[in-house]
């Protein structure tokens, strides 16, 4: 096992803790493992959480700073952003077309559509929405005693307690200032921001501002503080190494805990949650291995000279296992970072700056996600959005991923803004809840795998790449030692 690398390691933890959940759920043995093994995962999550804040803010410190030309601070900035916002709009467009092909909401029972039709013109006429397509199922009698009984069924879905505080969270956001976004960057208290994670961008903003400023100062005074912001992120990178040691163990109590959960001591339970929503689900996975098999290594190619097909998937093979495992971009970011400097050669320079930057705006899986799901539900309940509206989606979704918080199922908060541009009901995401946290896992994969890919671009264009061949990743983080 010695020499084993980290991430077949870390997929043999994750094989055995879905074996181990399925045995328990077969047993009856489900409260045990969430009492006392999933609370192991609870905590690996936690201290990855705890390394990545500091971690992201002296290493945007660092990185800033050391680039000593405030002039190539603005053009990589710019270049990020720009790429970032690229592979993007690739995702959503790629999602779009897949939905629309496959069509995985009209394979649903047609009398179930109906129900559904019918369910979305009841919400329609009492939120005063126009209805779409010029059909009207309550205006025929034969309908009117069905759609008695799903008022009931709306009622009650619309007070579903997790949809209802997802609802009113993007209601409160829509009573705001347009600016508010801009507003809520700047941190009015910086110590407040740091015991938040979701405010990973006034964090960023702080290390940003920070960095520029000490490069406006002479260097015999910035000096000493650049020497303490390395020491200390030297410090939170051995954090990593040490957690890292335990990961496979982590993301065994990871795995069984959250199937334990979705299936309790009823193992059919977990044949149940996959096979209604098997369509959808399919589709979305489709899109993201796509992205990661065929969009990410075309890019690569395109741009990049150094790094081989094989060398990149191999060198990132710890981020992603873990990112799937744990389902934040964020939890993972230290470990992405330790891959793509150590692994793909990228200049410390330029992941500490990159890198951060795109765990918190560039999510191309959750994007990706995001559109399916408007498509499909719209689909389900016979609804055909126009050319226009699904451009609405392209746009509303890539603006909704920069917002969206590097944690497990954020997307889902953002997918209510999403529905509200289209003129769909927001409470639908209660339907994709069973598959969301399963999918969740497979496009944090996807936002990680792009943030590398743009890293690399990047570095390869400031001339800080420098492919380097590890026969075992895992050594990277001296597991071994």
């Amino acid at each position: 096992m010695k020499k084993l690398a980290l991430h077949w390691k870390i997929i043999i933890g994750m094989v055995l803790g879905i074996i181990w959940a399925l045995l328990s759920s077969s047993m009856g043995w489900s409260k045990f493992t969430i009492d006392w093994i999933d609370p192991f995962g609870t905590i690996f999550i936690n201290l990855l959480k705890l390394i990545a804040v500091p971690l992201v803010l002296f290493s945007i410190i660092g990185g800033v700073a050391n680039i000593g030309d405030p002039k190539s601070l603005g053009r990589m900035g710019g270049k990020t952003l720009g790429i970032y916002l690229i592979t993007t709009i690739l995702a959503i467009s790629l999602g779009l077309v897949l939905v629309n092909l496959v069509k995985p909401g009209e394979l649903i029972n047609e009398d179930s559509r109906i129900d559904n039709r019918i369910s979305y013109e009841i919400w329609a006429n009492s939120e005063g929405h126009e209805i779409k397509d010029g059909i009207n199922y309550l205006e025929d009698p034969a309908f009117f005693n069905r759609a008695q009984e799903i008022t009931e069924l709306t009622k009650k879905e619309l007070q579903n307690a997790s949809v209802k505080e997802k609802v009113d969270a993007v209601k409160n956001k829509k009573e705001v200032s347009p600016l508010k976004p801009l507003v809520d960057i700047i941190p009015s208290n910086f110590f407040d921001a740091l015991t938040d994670n979701g405010s990973m961008l006034k964090i960023i903003f702080f290390a940003v501002f920070f960095g520029v400023c000490l490069l406006f100062i002479p260097a015999e005074k910035s000096m000493p503080v650049l020497k303490l912001v390395d020491g200390i992120n030297e410090v939170f990178l051995k954090m990593v190494d040490i957690v890292m040691q335990a990961a496979p163990f982590f993301v065994f109590a990871l795995l069984a805990g959250v199937v334990s959960k979705m299936a309790g001591n009823d193992i059919g339970k977990v044949v149940e949650i996959f096979k209604g929503l098997s369509w959808y689900s399919l589709t979305v996975l489709v899109g993201l291995i796509t992205m990661i098999v065929a969009v990410y290594p075309a890019v690569l190619k395109l741009f990049v000279k150094k790094i081989p097909y094989k060398g990149f998937f191999k060198g990132m093979g710890p981020a992603q296992t873990l990112a799937f495992s744990t389902s934040s971009s964020a939890a993972t970011l230290p470990v992405t970072m330790e891959c793509v400097e150590q692994n793909l050669g990228v200049n410390k320079k330029v992941s500490s700056f990159v890198l951060p930057i795109g765990a918190t705006v560039n999510m191309d899986g959750t994007s990706m996600y995001q559109a399916i799901a408007v498509v499909f539900l719209a689909q389900m309940h016979m609804i055909d959005l126009t050319i226009g509206q699904q451009v609405t989606v392209v746009l509303t979704a890539t603006l909704a991923s920069i917002g969206s918080a590097a944690v497990p199922s954020a997307g889902l908060v953002m997918l209510i803004i999403v529905l509200s541009s289209v003129g769909l009901n927001p409470a639908w995401i209660a339907i994709i809840f069973p598959v969301d946290r399963i999918l969740d896992m497979f496009r944090t994969v996807v936002n990680v795998t792009g943030d590398a890919t743009v890293c690399s671009i990047i570095a390869d264009g400031e001339n800080m790449l420098d492919y380097v061949e590890h026969d075992n990743p895992s050594e990277t983080f001296d597991l071994d030692s």
